[in-house]
């Protein structure tokens, strides 16, 4: 496990803080996918290896992950976190007995996460969602995703969701972390929460649904609607 202290109020308030300058790197774009690319990167170089300047840093697993985790311990089975930022979560899988791998497209943030857990078994790399290694596409029983789909603009939503599901082999578990809105509105993003219907997409991918968890997470000035979803690939 990490050294680092899990987050308190005055951390969170420190990071919405630096927020305001990281949106400043994020402001006018196309949100095509090499900006979205770029500003990743950007994100990690700045940030100092300060984690306060890492808006979705938690420098903790999460919650619901944990929970999920209690009852399904891996058992040598293979997964795979998505876009994992700093590693928590991917340490955590690992620690249920999953043969764990996790990537994420920023470099910075990949040395971060080595350095942050040195004797990790988590094998960590540099790659993109979007052009996976081939021996990764439906490999993995357990693919975790927390936060990459909302942070692509809708207009990647399809390709985003198609590429997450591509790396879960027949049989296997796919988790979606994400907020969401109760129902349809105009966003200006980044992020972008998904409406119900976007969260179903996996319906059209060959999943079937096996649970679904809406819940809030309350902050001083707000309260954030999520959902965490169990999806099974059939075949």
């Amino acid at each position: 496990m990490s050294n680092d202290p899990r987050p308190d109020e005055d951390f969170r308030e420190k990071q919405k803080q630096a927020r305001v300058e990281i949106n400043k790197l994020d402001a006018d774009r196309v949100h095509d996918e090499p900006e979205r690319i770029a500003f990743f990167n950007a994100v990690y170089q700045r940030a100092g290896r300060d984690a306060i300047n890492v808006p979705w840093a938690d420098l903790h697993p999460k919650d619901k992950l944990l929970d999920w985790l209690k009852d399904k311990k891996g058992q040598d089975q293979t997964a795979l976190d998505i876009a994992c930022g700093l590693g928590d979560n991917a340490e955590a899988i690992a620690e249920y007995g999953y043969q764990t791998a996790a990537f994420d497209v920023a470099a910075d943030a990949i040395l971060w996460a080595k350095k942050r857990f040195p004797e990790s078994l988590v094998q960590y790399r540099q790659a993109d969602l979007f052009d996976p290694p081939s021996e990764w596409l439906e490999k993995f029983d357990l693919v975790h995703e927390c936060y990459t789909l909302q942070a692509l603009p809708p207009k990647m939503f399809e390709k985003s969701a198609r590429a997450v599901a591509n790396l879960v082999k027949p049989g296997g578990t796919l988790l979606v972390y994400t907020r969401i809105l109760p129902e349809p509105r105009e966003q200006a993003g980044p992020p972008w929460p998904l409406i119900k219907d976007q969260a179903e997409i996996f319906f059209t991918l060959g999943f079937k649904l096996v649970s679904e968890d809406i819940f809030t997470i309350d902050r001083p000035d707000r309260q954030i609607p999520h959902g965490f979803y169990e999806w099974k690939k059939m075949g």
